[in-house]
């Protein structure tokens, strides 16, 4: 995707309602409606493990240096940041490439389980039978977000964006399109 109006405040946003940005596959007439990502709460528990790993090697260097020369310090201490560093990223990789897109003419999912491989499901409006949007829990209902489930007709690939923010609206979203 990318934004022709240089507005980069939308590339971190979990739910962007009619951004101004374009992506490789979109018709000529399409428009974007909604851009939906992760809601930020659930990348916490990522964000938990790298603070505890990068608290463990703080620490590893004040109890460490009394058994091991200054050598194998700085391999534990270089190797430990690049440890933590490549989670971080991977990480923000997986949160920031999968994206579900809904335009005035499909619904899009684009999920990247590694680095190098993509998986893109999409679905024309007409198509759709069915939407469903689930959320349960204390932290879901809190913080507003769920999972929303998109059925379409026939032997299509289902849909579902999992933990997005205001899972009912981007139903009454795409249900108003479909209206239309």
């Amino acid at each position: 995707m990318k934004n022709n109006n240089h507005q980069s405040h939308y590339l971190l946003h979990s739910y962007c309602l009619h951004p101004n940005i374009h992506f490789e596959t979109q018709g000529k007439n399409e428009k974007v409606i909604l851009v939906l990502r992760a809601h930020p709460f659930t990348q916490l528990f990522w964000v938990f493990n790298t603070l505890v790993l990068v608290i463990l090697l703080i620490v590893s260097n004040f109890l460490l240096p009394s058994f091991l020369n200054i050598r194998q310090l700085i391999f534990i201490n270089v190797f430990g940041l690049i440890f933590a560093l490549s989670y971080v990223w991977f990480n923000f990789l997986s949160w920031f490439f999968n994206v579900g897109i809904i335009t005035t003419e499909r619904v899009i999912d684009i999920d990247f389980s590694s680095v190098i491989y993509k998986e893109v499901t999409a679905a024309k409006l007409d198509r759709i039978e069915d939407i469903t949007s689930k959320a349960g829990g204390y932290f879901e209902s809190f913080f507003d977000y769920g999972d929303v489930f998109v059925q379409t007709a026939g032997t299509e690939a289902n849909i579902e964006f999992l933990n997005v923010p205001k899972p009912s609206q981007v139903v009454e979203t795409i249900n108003g399109l479909l209206e239309k």
